[in-house]
């Protein structure tokens, strides 16, 4: 099972474009000056950004790669799956680093909660074949706390959605297209997420990034949390119709 990371307090988490998961009691913002010429987003960019949430939704099963920084170099990695339909994911952790105990398992999780397990023995299974094998008593439930794992978990099973955002109220809202990028070869717009409701216009740049290509594709996100200097990131690797995500551990609550 993980280390118990160190407490950060999450102000907001803001799940997607235009919503805020409030984890906290105040929304904290990082405002970032990287020597880009950010500006707001056009009209086709936040078209681009308002789809790519349905998109991930119509591709599920999509694999996915969660990476969390604990601070003092401890890192967790989540590789996993997650079915938008359902809101689920399950995958397998790593936990590495300074001082840490080498761990790893299996997890799964939904919008309540997470759940972890030790890999069963000998079970040589896809890590969604193996968490199959293990029983209901066989899972270690909890519900969400402000953690970097669980703040990354969080943010990653509410971001698909079954219709697109609306991209006037998205444009409204704060977003801003911050520049180019490849990944694996492959162009996307990096954009910052619009602030949360209510968030003043003076507020800073919402600490939600997003990786965009020109078809409404997501392929990454990070999340900046207050107090570590690497953010949380989460990795779309596209559909995986092969995984079959279990009926058994989703007793998180």
């Amino acid at each position: 099972m993980p280390r118990k990371p160190r407490r950060f307090r999450l102000g907001a988490l803001v799940a997607v474009v235009v919503c805020a998961l409030a984890a906290g009691g105040f929304v904290a913002y990082r405002t970032v000056s990287e020597g880009t010429a950010e500006r707001p987003v056009t009209t086709d960019e936040a078209s681009r950004l308002a789809l790519s949430r349905l998109n991930l939704y119509q591709a599920s099963p999509v694999g996915v790669v969660l990476t969390a920084a604990e601070g003092g170099g401890v890192e967790i990695r989540v590789e996993g799956v997650v079915d938008y339909r359902t809101r689920r994911g399950v995958g397998r952790y790593t936990t590495t680093g300074p001082g840490a105990q080498p761990d790893r398992g299996l997890i799964v999780w939904d919008t309540g909660g997470l759940g972890l397990a030790p890999e069963p023995t000998g079970d040589k299974g896809e890590f969604w074949e193996q968490a199959e094998h293990v029983p209901r008593s066989g899972w270690s439930p909890r519900t969400y706390t402000a953690d970097p794992l669980d703040s990354g978990l969080q943010l990653m099973v509410q971001l698909g959605a079954d219709r697109p955002d609306n991209p006037l109220l998205l444009a409204q809202s704060g977003a801003r297209w911050l520049g180019p990028d490849r990944i694996d070869g492959r162009g996307y717009d990096r954009f910052a997420g619009p602030r949360a409701q209510g968030a003043a216009p003076d507020s800073g740049r919402s600490p939600l990034t997003y990786w965009v290509d020109g078809d409404g594709t997501l392929r990454r996100v990070t999340m900046r949390l207050p107090g570590l200097g690497t953010p949380t990131a989460v990795e779309f690797k596209g559909r995986d119709g092969a995984a079959k995500l279990p009926e058994a551990p989703w007793l998180t609550g």
